[in-house]
């Protein structure tokens, strides 16, 4: 178990799948979404939770008055503790659980426009396992997720190297929590300038 760490459902607990998730502790939680409310960026808005686990990180969100979440979760039974996790918390509406590859539900907008999505925070906290390259390849499909003024947050352990994200976004903060590091990435504004020139 895990437990919610404020909002509307604050101290509520969250199911953890068995096993092949890594739920973000409490700690690094709370200092995350401390981050995200001063500057602004959880209320009223659209979450994409990938690599979703338990649903932790999307449903501190929703408790935290954020719109709506979609949450990213290959594993089916992983899959399973997230509806049950919504339910529980009365999020059902607001949840929608994608039982999919990552790579392979992102790239569903490959040929979108970029940054022409509704998707206002992002939260990619992948098992340490997952290859460098898989991340790279996620990244570059969440271009037409988002909105130009995106949040974009990948949690790695210190020990591994920098993500690597395409030219179309960029780095805005990074934050260490013990053996967590947390990236904080976001479309370019001069990419975003030059693609809504091209729009109009």
């Amino acid at each position: 178990m895990t437990r919610i760490v404020a909002g509307s459902v604050g101290g509520r607990t969250v199911k953890v799948p068995p096993k092949g998730t890594r739920p973000t502790s409490e700690r690094v939680r709370e200092a995350l979404f401390s981050r995200l409310e001063h500057l602004g960026c959880v209320d009223g808005v659209k979450v994409l939770d990938v690599y979703a686990g338990s649903g932790a990180l999307g449903f501190e969100a929703l408790s935290r008055g954020a719109k709506s979440a979609i949450f990213v979760e290959k594993a089916r039974q992983a899959a399973q503790v997230i509806i049950l996790n919504a339910r529980n918390l009365g999020f059902d509406v607001q949840s929608t659980v994608i039982s999919m590859d990552a790579e392979r539900y992102l790239a569903q907008r490959e040929d979108a426009t970029l940054f022409g999505g509704d998707i206002d925070l992002v939260f990619l906290d992948p098992p340490y396992d997952v290859h460098p390259g898989e991340m790279t390849r996620v990244l570059h499909y969440l271009g037409p997720w988002v909105t130009p003024d995106a949040l974009i947050l990948i949690e790695t352990s210190t020990r591994a190297p920098q993500p690597q994200w395409p030219d179309y976004f960029d780095l805005e903060d990074m934050r260490t929590y013990g053996e967590t590091s947390v990236w904080f990435i976001g479309p370019s504004p001069r990419m975003a300038h030059d693609n809504k020139d091209k729009d109009q």
